[in-house]
């Protein structure tokens, strides 16, 4: 048991349908619908999840103008985090309430810290991991003796009704379907082994507590994209600045500014979420990156035209708030664009016929027939507009940004480097997504 005898049991809220651990504690568990980044997103409750905290990160949400915050997750501040093992020796994430004035050892996770290629590569689910993600053959599983380690048992309490697939390098699907999103179990196991080999030195770590911005989505069709002509921080290594430069070059983010990290698309045909991951992504040309454009506007039976409005309308709506942000740069962020995969059924307009709700037909039997003169007719009304018998009300479309650990803007944190006017590598993918996105609109009219 890791809760500091500090902090008072029950005093943060643990969230709708979320059970609640000893003393307080909310368990965590993988975000199902994570499909792309490096760090493991985990679910607090319904609507929120959490992430490990990074200072820049933090303090980028907290200082975010005020018409960004339209397309960003709604920042809701910050737990503690702890591995709890239980009597069999799995591994439980468990949150706390963070009181600034605590001081106890919970420092932010650093950047360098974050899990790298090195560490274990198994997802969480045992029986669901003998499969290959497509990754470079180098990327290899070889520390998968970092410290004995049991993942968190398998009957995990929130997962999705919806399996998962995810796709292979040679676009066949993988024989296995699971109940979370692959990518979310990978960066997982990476988190809860990061953590297991530092137990002896730090017991809590801060998480940032974060909007989940497709709880209300049904069936969450995600596609999560790296922006941006640049991806390394103004404060990176020589080493990593030319290891993020080299990315660039060899992927659409140097020729479209743009590329995919993760995807995942609701399959109505089957009934599944095909899924593809970041190292898919790299591999892609510029008209491979529009034929996944295309795949994720695709539900298996058609191409959902209904999507390009509201989708384009978004894009150019945060296009024109980030022309007007000068000297902000959003290096390595990412752009979530999400829409409701199951599609709407369409509006029946209520019989004629039938009584309104709450309404009950006269009895004929208590009508009372009054000696009146008869009223003249009322006048005729207008005439309904035509409608289409298959209307359907607007689909569920919505463009966030996220990931801000190497964001900067002038006079943020005492930041050395100060750059001219917006992010125009940011602005470039905006408009080459926005192009490609009209193109495959003009060709499905």
């Amino acid at each position: 048991m890791c809760v500091p005898h500090t902090m008072e049991a029950g005093k943060h809220s643990t969230g709708q349908g979320q059970g609640q651990g000893s003393r307080g504690g909310v368990p965590l568990e993988p975000f199902v619908h994570q499909v792309g980044g490096h760090t493991s997103m985990m679910r607090y409750d319904d609507h929120t999840v959490c992430k490990p905290l990074i200072s820049r990160e933090q303090r980028f949400y907290e200082s975010l103008p005020p018409e960004m915050k339209e397309f960003t997750p709604e920042y809701k501040g910050v737990v503690l985090v702890c591995f709890e093992g239980d009597m069999d020796g799995y591994i439980n994430l468990v949150a706390y309430p963070y009181v600034e004035s605590e001081g106890l050892d919970h420092e932010e996770l650093p950047e360098r810290d974050q899990p790298r290629r090195k560490h274990s590569r198994r997802s969480l689910h045992r029986s669901s991991s003998d499969h290959k993600e497509d990754r470079p053959a180098h990327e290899s599983d070889s520390s998968e003796n970092l410290q004995e380690l049991k993942s968190p048992r398998l009957d995990l309490q929130i997962h999705s009704d919806v399996p998962f697939q995810m796709l292979d390098g040679n676009s066949g699907l993988s024989s296995e379907k699971i109940s979370h999103n692959p990518w979310s179990l990978r960066c997982h196991k990476q988190q809860l082994s990061r953590m297991r080999s530092e137990s002896k030195e730090r017991k809590f770590y801060k998480f940032l507590l974060l909007e989940n911005v497709v709880h209300h989505f049904s069936y969450p069709c995600i596609l999560d994209l790296k922006m941006g002509t640049r991806q390394h921080g103004d404060d990176a290594s020589e080493e990593k600045a030319a290891r993020q430069m080299k990315k660039c070059e060899q992927s659409t983010s140097a020729t479209l500014g743009v590329r995919v990290c993760g995807m995942q698309v609701y399959q109505m045909d089957t009934g599944h979420y095909l899924c593809r991951n970041k190292y898919y992504g790299r591999g892609l040309s510029i008209e491979g990156f529009r034929h996944a454009l295309y795949q994720f506007m695709h539900n298996g039976a058609q191409l959902r035209k209904d999507l390009f409005e509201p989708m384009l309308g978004k894009l150019r709506s945060l296009k024109a708030v980030l022309e007007r942000q000068a000297s902000y740069r959003f290096y390595s962020s990412s752009l979530l664009i999400i829409y409701e995969g199951k599609e709407p059924e369409p509006a029946e307009p209520p019989s004629e016929k039938e009584p309104l709700a709450g309404q009950t037909a006269p009895d004929p039997s208590l009508l009372i027939q009054e000696h009146t003169p008869p009223l003249p007719p009322p006048p005729a009304p207008p005439p309904p507009p035509p409608s289409d018998p298959h209307s359907r009300p607007p689909p569920s479309v919505d463009v966030r940004m996220i990931d801000f650990a190497h964001s900067t803007f002038k006079g943020f944190r005492d930041d050395q480097t100060v750059h001219d006017g917006p992010d125009r590598g940011y602005v470039f993918g905006l408009e080459s997504l926005i192009n490609i996105l009209e193109a495959i609109q003009e060709d499905n009219q």
